[in-house]
């Protein structure tokens, strides 16, 4: 959450300096922005790795619950019926790749993603696959409902030392695991380095952005303007450097112009459309205002409000119906803008969740309505994982499993080979260390970055 002002704070006067800036980021147990920038500078000193944002940015668009290859990415049409499913691949643009047939805008764009269809770890249920897919390990804490291990976000502020050139490094935003967002935990480093997370509702006390209000930015916007009168008039006492620090990060005309929507060309916000598109072009303007990581969150539908479609959660075929074509309009419109805006070599598109689903459906009782469902449960052994971007080639397909989806059947890769990839795009040493709560030193990756793009 970003807090301009709490309502506790507030006083009849205006902002003084007791109630200066109490900006908070969820989850931070307390801690104002200017508290971690004092801890970032302090941090600075000490003999670990730290590099500077090269102008490289990763926007991850996080599929929570698992979404089912066998009907987005990786069809099997030769199959039986109950491994194929009840959906028809179509051809894209580019001859031998095929997308699901509820999927048309992405086969007219094959040309500017690559697939990956053979990635695979052994953690199939959400609470070890999560975080092997943020973190790179599956340890999970039940008493903070996160992961034990620190996950992309906290890895590329701590790498990058959280605030770059008037912007957090990180963000998340969007659909949740519990009460955060997949890519912000810290696990055993502290909440210091945890990205903030853009997306509770704006009311008198706070001024954040929510995917579902983002017509309210009027309003975040306003309380920018009145802290920056109240920084001109003098209004605000005399405070020290860290506190005028954070003051700038969220008054500064960067942060504004960010989150400002009302900026976009109409044709651009309507190809996005509203709900979670507005947040995938709010992602859009952040990292090309130099944010260099940003994970959304892709809701599911009515039937089955994320991506985890057990029959007894839903009917998988009536959700996707009604799922895909606003995933579909949503992911190619952010691969067209980035590429439109000349902005593909330096920003990477990457969308997956935490694994893909059984090859064999099932039929079972729903556990809401009592209707008997068509889904399929958990498989970690495969998944497909969409890459857009990045400088890297695209129109290319990278693995793939066997006829029934089962398992990859060549050039198998790991979480975190895709992790080592992604830090290798942004200018990050995968290979440096960094020290766990033993004070052992722990690499950042043990992957190796993709190279077979052909």
């Amino acid at each position: 959450m970003l807090e301009l002002v709490t309502a506790q704070h507030r006083s009849r006067q205006g902002v003084t300096r007791r109630n200066l800036m109490k900006v908070g980021f969820l989850g931070l147990g307390g801690l104002t922005l200017a508290d971690l920038l004092r801890i970032r500078s302090q941090a600075a000193d000490a003999n670990e790795y730290r590099t500077t944002p090269g102008g490289k940015s990763v926007i991850l668009l996080w599929q929570q619950g698992g979404a089912s290859h066998l009907e987005t990415y990786d069809m099997k049409p030769e199959a039986v019926d109950e491994i194929r499913g009840p959906f028809a691949p179509i051809q894209t643009n580019v001859p031998g790749i095929d997308v699901c047939e509820l999927l048309p805008m992405h086969a007219n764009v094959a040309d500017k993603f690559t697939l990956i269809r053979s990635c695979s770890h052994p953690w199939s249920g959400h609470n070890d696959g999560i975080p092997m897919m943020v973190s790179g390990y599956p340890g999970w804490d039940d008493a903070k409902h996160e992961s034990t291990s620190p996950e992309l976000g906290a890895v590329i502020s701590r790498a990058f030392g959280q605030v770059h050139d008037g912007l957090p490094v990180a963000v998340g935003m969007g659909a949740r695991h519990y009460n955060y967002v997949p890519t912000t935990a810290t696990g055993y480093w502290g909440d210091v380095y945890r990205p903030p997370t853009v997306d509770k509702g704006l009311n008198s006390a706070t001024a954040t952005v929510d995917g579902t209000r983002l017509g309210n930015r009027k309003e975040l916007l306003g309380q920018l303007d009145q802290l920056r009168r109240n920084v001109d008039s003098g209004s605000l006492e005399a405070a020290d450097s860290f506190q005028h620090q954070a003051f700038d990060i969220l008054s500064g005309t960067k942060a504004r112009d960010a989150f400002d929507l009302s900026q976009e060309d109409a044709r651009t916000r309507e190809r996005y459309g509203d709900g979670w598109g507005e947040q995938a072009l709010l992602a859009r303007r952040l990292v090309e205002a130099g944010v260099s990581f940003v994970t959304v969150g892709v809701p599911g539908d009515s039937i089955v409000y994320n991506w985890d479609d057990h029959a007894v959660n839903g009917d998988l075929p009536t959700a996707m119906r009604q799922r895909l074509p606003r995933f579909d309009r949503v992911v190619t419109a952010l691969i067209e803008d980035v590429y439109q805006r000349g902005l593909d070599r330096d920003v990477m598109i990457i969308v997956t969740g935490e694994f893909g689903r059984t090859p064999k459906g099932n039929v079972q009782k729903g556990s809401s309505d009592g209707k008997m469902n068509w889904g399929r449960d958990h498989w970690a052994s495969a998944m497909s994982i969409l890459v857009s971007g990045g400088g890297k080639p695209m129109g290319r397909l990278i693995g793939a499993t066997n006829s029934k989806g089962e398992h990859p059947a060549h050039d198998e890769l790991t979480p975190q080979d895709v992790h080592a990839t992604i830090y290798h795009h942004l200018g990050i040493d995968y290979r440096q260390t960094y020290t766990n709560q033993a004070g052992r030193p722990i690499h950042i990756c043990y992957g190796e970055r993709i190279q077979n793009w052909g």
